[in-house]
């Protein structure tokens, strides 16, 4: 097992236990590691029969009896978490002077330890953000607030992201309230903060993921989540951190004044949309932030559903704000009509100068226009548009447009299409399919398609006038050509 969460964090030992050694029920089998919230051991219930792990408080978080009352009452409502990525906190306990938590036992490693080998592909991103953003959902709704999101706590499981150390911040008494006095040094060491912070080289740990508010040292709320959240998430598309700092000084000032370079800058493979929805996320202002956890939730589950990075961006507005998000797709898809009218009436303009052409390509009868719209492609010699759009039961349809027909008409129901090209000599229409991941072919006079070869989630591709296609199976991998 690799116990990466605790095995990372380094703190000097207060009282090291021996295996054997017994708090009420739980039997200290051996040491994980330790950390700011204290030293860590795999210890075995003996009531369940179950290994769980075992953290130790040191003495300075838990000697104040009120600071030990309110990290009590705290671990209570963190412990009524029952959510599957959420690290759950099954007890607290005292024996004799030592005050401990009882945690399950996760095996994996960090997303911190994940992000140290690089960036996460396109769909890990919107995976694993969509749990993460689900768990801060299910917390927020029952008032708690994590205050220390970071990928060093967040395990990565076979079954997923597991988030550590929810609420714990606030309950060791740490966290700053309005005219606490509270000082920024004792903001920034966090009760499982992994190193602490140096003032030679990077800063490191929890400062990068703290929002403008914290460091302002007002009381952190659930917004304070969701920037931290939009740091991890930009951490995870780039394999870079949104805000760097080579002192205190300096990094307070990127993080309260300047903006993170936009995602498709430095990973420019990263999910369309992805871009857009960080930024809701780093806000400085936490009024005009992205407000409920559940709204990204909705927003990543969309792009990862959406399947696409490229053509019409997704908006991101929350889902409440219906009518901006409706006018972004509209916007958008008029955009695409616009550029195929100027492309068609540019086309015929060489051919004849003295004609003009003009097209409005309105959704057919019982469809409507979505992000699959923005896959549509004018034919090579300018006589078709080919599109999609999505009929009444939800099914994705490929549509053709002739310039001389006042009707469009349907080639393919249910194509779920990534990517659409046209063939050099405007016969064939290549795409690549959600349902059923392949590189198909149909030709516009109808009839049967052809399967030309398997495109698990194809980003693209071009079809030259050798009769190969060069395309992009999979969104980070290599391109290929086939006849």
């Amino acid at each position: 097992m690799n116990n990466a969460f605790f095995a990372q964090m380094r703190y000097p030992a207060e009282m090291p236990l021996t295996p054997g050694t017994r708090l009420g029920p739980y039997e200290i089998t051996a040491p994980l590691g330790a950390g700011g919230m204290g030293e860590v051991y795999r210890a075995r219930d003996t009531r369940l029969g179950r290994d769980v792990a075992v953290k130790v408080l040191p003495q300075h978080l838990s000697s104040e009896p009120e600071v030990r009352a309110r990290f009590e009452r705290e671990a209570k409502t963190v412990s009524s978490l029952n959510h599957p990525h959420i690290c759950t906190l099954f007890d607290v306990g005292r024996e004799g002077d030592i005050d401990y938590l009882v945690m399950e036992l996760i095996e994996g490693e960090t997303l911190a330890q994940r992000l140290a080998k690089g960036a996460l592909s396109g769909p890990e991103v919107l995976r694993l953000g969509a749990q993460i953003a689900d768990a801060l959902d299910r917390a927020h709704r029952e008032g708690v607030v994590h205050r220390d999101l970071k990928p060093g706590n967040i395990m990565l499981t076979k079954r997923g992201a597991k988030l550590m150390d929810f609420g714990l911040a606030r309950a060791t008494g740490l966290a700053a309230a309005p005219g606490s006095g509270v000082s920024m040094a004792g903001l920034t060491q966090s009760p499982t903060m992994a190193q602490p912070l140096t003032v030679e080289g990077s800063i490191i740990g929890t400062f990068q993921y703290m929002s403008p508010e914290q460091l302002e040292g007002k009381e952190a709320d659930t917004r304070s989540d969701l920037w931290a959240l939009g740091c991890v998430l930009y951490e995870m598309a780039t394999g870079k951190r949104a805000f760097e700092g080579r002192s205190q000084a300096s990094l307070i000032t990127a993080i309260m004044g300047s903006e993170p370079l936009a995602i498709s800058q430095v990973s420019p493979m990263a999910p369309v949309g992805l871009d857009r929805l960080v930024r809701t996320c780093l806000t400085k202002d936490p009024d005009e932030r992205a407000q409920t956890a559940h709204d990204i939730k909705l927003q990543l589950l969309g792009l990862s559903e959406s399947g696409v990075h490229s053509g019409i961006h997704p908006p991101v507005a929350a889902p409440r704000k219906s009518r901006e998000r409706l006018a972004w797709i509209i916007a958008g898809v008029a955009g695409v009509v616009a550029v195929a009218v100027a492309t068609l009436a540019g086309t015929v303009w060489r051919k004849a100068p003295d004609s003009v052409i003009q097209l409005s390509l309105a959704p057919p009868a019982h469809c409507t226009f979505n992000w699959r719209s923005g896959l549509t492609q004018i034919s090579p010699d300018g006589r078709y548009v080919a599109f999609v759009a999505t009929d009444t039961l939800g099914r994705s349809q490929l549509w053709l447009q002739t310039l001389d027909q006042p009707d469009a008409k349907l080639l393919l129901d249910g194509v779920n299409a990534l990517s659409m090209f046209w063939s050099p000599d405007s016969r064939m229409i290549a795409f690549t399919s959600q349902t059923d991941a392949n590189l198909t072919v149909v030709p516009v006079s109808g009839g049967a398609t052809t399967v030309v070869c398997a495109s698990s989630s194809g980003r693209g591709g071009t079809w030259n006038q050798k009769d190969q296609i060069l395309f992009a199976p999979t969104a980070d991998g290599p391109l290929d050509v086939v006849p």
